[in-house]
């Protein structure tokens, strides 16, 4: 069977636990588009939305089946344009199951034949965030296991710019 998926995020940069969900999707589904997504409710970012695609591209190389994009619009919009089956969020706690429900109720009404499967991050992962990320490295802490090695040296050099 065909099927697309859809990593939605806004991977401010993208971290492990990050990696975490884009990988086991992509072996439930035959392609998986990881798409960058500019968060309303979050101002500017480290990271330029084409950076951030970079940064992805580099970070799956080794997964056939995932492409990488960046789309400013609705996501229901995106997932139908692209024929997508499932729409895949990954959910640490239970503080995000909230918001990523509201989310999969609107995305439902607006593509309703795009299904939002909520997957679990390992749980070595769920206190793992990209403002985690930022936080520990603005401090001078040790992000090598936060952030997947091939751009560990981006994040630093950037919040070091700052």
């Amino acid at each position: 069977m065909n099927s697309v998926a859809i990593c939605p995020g806004s991977f401010d940069p993208i971290t492990i636990g990050h990696l975490n969900i884009i990988s086991r999707t992509a072996k439930m589904f035959s392609k998986v588009i990881v798409v960058v997504l500019m968060n309303s409710k979050k101002s500017g970012g480290l990271f330029s939305p084409d950076e951030r695609v970079e940064f992805i591209k580099r970070c799956t190389a080794d997964i056939p089946n995932v492409e990488v994009d960046f789309y400013d619009g609705l996501l229901a919009d995106y997932a139908v344009q692209k024929g997508a089956v499932a729409i895949v969020k990954g959910l640490r706690v239970l503080s995000d199951y909230e918001d990523e429900f509201k989310q999969a109720l609107t995305n439902k009404k607006l593509a309703k034949d795009v299904e939002t499967i909520f997957m679990v991050t390992d749980t070595e992962y769920m206190f793992l965030s990209s403002s985690v990320v930022k936080e520990v490295c603005r401090f001078g802490g040790d992000i090598s296991d936060f952030v997947p090695p091939e751009i560990k040296d981006d994040i630093i050099r950037r919040i070091r710019e700052r």
